[in-house]
């Protein structure tokens, strides 16, 4: 089973990069792709875990949710996250951060 293809409107888009973040139950993908046109984008994903059934037979299932992010917004979509970031700061203060061994993310988000 390839991990790098995933199928994209009925054809194999290539992942050219991807991290992902780990959240409680949630899982954040960020994977760059590349349209038909040659044109990369983001698509991030959230995948969350739930769980259904009895407790003596638990059934595990993922809901996910995709958005896609073309580059022609990359700066409208960064300036209003930093944006939303400053304002819950000024709310409720720096969070503490979990620190994540695997993979180190930076919110400074530099395009």
């Amino acid at each position: 089973m390839e991990t790098d293809k995933k199928t994209t409107e009925g054809r194999d888009a290539e992942i050219l990069f991807s991290r992902s973040v780990k959240a409680g139950q949630r899982i954040y993908y960020i994977d760059v792709k590349q349209n038909r046109r040659g044109e990369m984008y983001l698509s991030i994903t959230e995948s969350k875990k739930m769980l259904n059934g009895t407790s003596e037979m638990p059934q595990v299932s993922f809901e996910k949710h995709k958005i896609f992010l073309f580059r022609e917004d990359f700066a409208k979509f960064r300036e209003a996250l930093q944006e939303a970031f400053g304002f819950v700061a000024n709310e409720q203060g720096e969070s503490e951060s979990r620190p994540d061994p695997e993979a180190p993310i930076s919110l400074d988000m530099e395009f």
